[in-house]
């Protein structure tokens, strides 16, 4: 008996425990939600006014002297030890022997054959003072002006026809050419430097034989230099010779100042660009170095200048109108690594003038200027 009383007011319990849960979850289901604040993002702003906009084309590349030297031997002999070591970073002045080859032997050929010359002339005047008595003098001059430890002085000229015949007869025109033509190839067994400048290649050492078309090093003149880049072929009517040129370092940390010394004349086929050849001067500079150029190549008129990140897939920007973001197309005429050239955009529009995250047309933003002069007003 007990046991039913207990189960049965069990019973009861659970039934109006089932009615209060189920009261509480209508009475929750009923309650309004809570509303969520409308977050209004603050944006950057511009307001566009169209002017001229110039275009600068970026580039890059190496810099190469501009006055280089590949020394090659064109006789064959022993290097011998000069006054300066034949080493790379060495510096000589113009006019200063770079390289010595040694010549004994073919300096005594040379002398050999200058010695005949003079025989040869020296027997002729006896005939030239009893024949051509009118030119005798001249030709006793130049005897006396021969010097076999110097170059050998050019013929006197020929009056007429006969005292032609008489010399080329002798043999004295072909032996005088054969003599300048020893002395020609004995000035190769000395190499001098044809500017002042240093040597940045050396590829034999002093006392080493020296082989006929051995290359023997390369010789730059350090002051000048020269980058070879290359420029879309659009830009071939507008890029012109002494146009000013910024240079800087792969760090940004040095910049440096040329010209558009030379432009190609010719196109490349398979790029389609052209050479432009910038040159720059300073002691900072070395041959091989890397540099980024920037050219100043055509100015656009009745345009605007923006990040080129605020430029949509779709060929249009976000503007601002009554506090609501809306998209308007845009014409791009030229494209930077972080800029691009807009134009047909109206005077007065307000553009954003960094990017907004999560932007759509209609989403409402507030301008940050407006915001300042807002708080300004408070004060």
């Amino acid at each position: 008996m007990l046991r039913k009383v207990i189960l049965s007011a069990l019973g009861i319990a659970l039934i109006v425990g089932a009615f209060i849960f189920a009261k509480y979850l209508i009475d929750n289901k009923n309650k309004p939600k809570p509303v969520v604040p409308k977050v209004i993002k603050t944006v950057l702003i511009d307001t566009v006014k169209n002017g001229s906009v110039p275009i600068v084309v970026s580039a890059n590349g190496n810099l190469t002297a501009k006055e280089r030297v590949e020394l090659y031997s064109e006789v064959q002999g022993i290097f011998k030890t000069g006054s300066k070591l034949f080493k790379p970073g060495q510096k000589y002045n113009r006019g200063e022997v770079l390289i010595r080859i040694d010549a004994s032997e073919y300096y005594a050929s040379v002398q050999s054959a200058k010695s005949n010359l003079y025989n040869s002339i020296a027997a002729i005047m006896p005939d030239l003072r009893l024949d051509f008595p009118d030119v005798f003098p001249k030709w006793q001059t130049y005897l006396n002006g021969f010097d076999l430890n110097k170059t050998t002085p050019t013929l006197p000229e020929i009056s007429n026809e006969k005292e032609n015949y008489f010399i080329t007869g002798r043999g004295i025109i072909s032996s005088y050419y054969s003599v300048r033509n020893l002395e020609q190839r004995l000035a190769k067994y000395r190499i001098t430097a044809p500017f002042s400048g240093i040597l940045t290649e050396a590829l034999v050492t002093e006392g080493t034989l020296v082989r006929n078309g051995q290359k023997l090093g390369e010789f730059i003149n350090p002051s000048v230099y020269e980058m070879e880049v290359a420029i879309s072929k659009s830009f071939t009517e507008v890029l012109k010779e002494g146009e000013s040129v910024k240079l800087t370092n792969l760090e940004k940390t040095k910049t440096y100042y040329g010209t558009v010394s030379r432009i190609n004349g010719s196109i490349d086929a398979t790029t389609q660009t052209i050479t432009v050849f910038i040159q720059v001067e300073s002691p900072d500079l070395k041959e091989g170095m890397y540099l980024e150029a920037e050219l100043n190549a055509e100015k656009v008129e009745n345009a605007i200048e923006i990040d080129r990140n605020l430029l949509l897939d779709s060929q249009e920007i976000y503007v601002v109108r009554d506090s609501l973001l809306d998209v308007i197309p845009v014409k791009p005429v030229h494209f930077s690594s972080e800029k691009v050239v807009l134009r047909e955009v109206p005077d007065g529009t307000i553009i954003l003038r960094k990017p907004v995250p999560g932007a759509y047309a209609g989403m409402q933003v507030k301008a940050a200027d407006l915001v300042e002069k807002s708080k300004d007003s408070i004060q």
